[in-house]
């Protein structure tokens, strides 16, 4: 009963001092920011959906898919875009329901190809649409855009805001006469979200009549829009 008496005093005196010692520790002195930071860039991966249909001329002779197909596929080969990156997304047809036949001709089934297009910039989309049947082409436009190099840009993005975050905390407390310590947390915020696009199919005989207007289809020197790349920060230091 002795022993257990001493050990149960023990324990008491140990706890006591453990909650004194907590009790004095004197509070971590900090500063909390936020720090963000964004960039522009132009992109230099666009790829493009161009779909391409059979059609009757004269209402007498279909024009066939692989027709349309040589056409395009020779004008992107004399853009210089390399094989792989012009590939098909998607093939499709349709009969039309003409009732009184029995028996469906060839003429009545009407194929359709989409095919994806990867370029570094828009330059030479006048020059390949110009060079394929207008009536065969349904539709074109822009599926989506990136950078090759938007690893790269995201690594910087997130750096800078960090360093913004960190020149916050200086100037904040040198309004107070107190300079900063070390890091204690860092937070990133999930905001490094580029905008894409999905914009409305291009009208395909605009390209065309502006082409005409200037005697032939020359090349665009007009840049693509820019993307923003963002990053944010929250950032935790310690007060020296």
């Amino acid at each position: 009963m002795k022993r257990l008496t001493v050990l149960l005093m023990a324990l008491i005196m140990t706890a006591t001092s453990f909650a004194q010692t907590t009790e004095t520790k004197p509070p971590v002195k900090k500063i909390e920011v936020n720090g963000s930071a964004e960039i522009e860039i132009t992109p230099d991966e666009i790829w493009l959906n161009i779909t391409l249909r059979e059609y009757m001329k004269n209402k007498t002779q279909k024009v066939a898919i692989t027709t349309l197909e040589a056409q395009l596929q020779k004008a992107v080969e004399a853009a210089g875009i390399a094989k792989e990156n012009f590939t098909i997304e998607n093939v499709f047809g349709y009969n039309y329901d003409q009732w009184w036949r029995k028996k469906k001709a060839p003429e009545d089934f009407m194929a359709r190809k989409q095919y994806r297009l990867k370029l570094n910039r828009l330059d030479k989309i006048n020059g390949i649409l110009a060079a394929v049947d207008e009536e065969g082409i349904e539709s074109v436009n822009i599926a989506s855009f990136s950078s090759s190099k938007m690893e790269e840009y995201r690594k910087q993005v997130k750096m800078n805001a960090l360093k913004a975050a960190k020149a916050k905390a200086e100037y904040l407390l040198a309004a107070i006469d107190e300079k900063i310590g070390n890091v204690i947390e860092i937070q990133e915020f999930n905001t490094d979200q580029y905008s894409d696009v999905r914009p409305e199919m291009a009208n395909v005989r605009s390209f065309k009549a502006a082409a005409a207007d200037m005697g032939g289809a020359p090349d665009s020197n007009i840049d693509f829009k820019t993307i923003k790349v963002r990053a944010e920060i929250r950032a935790v230091f310690g007060i020296k």
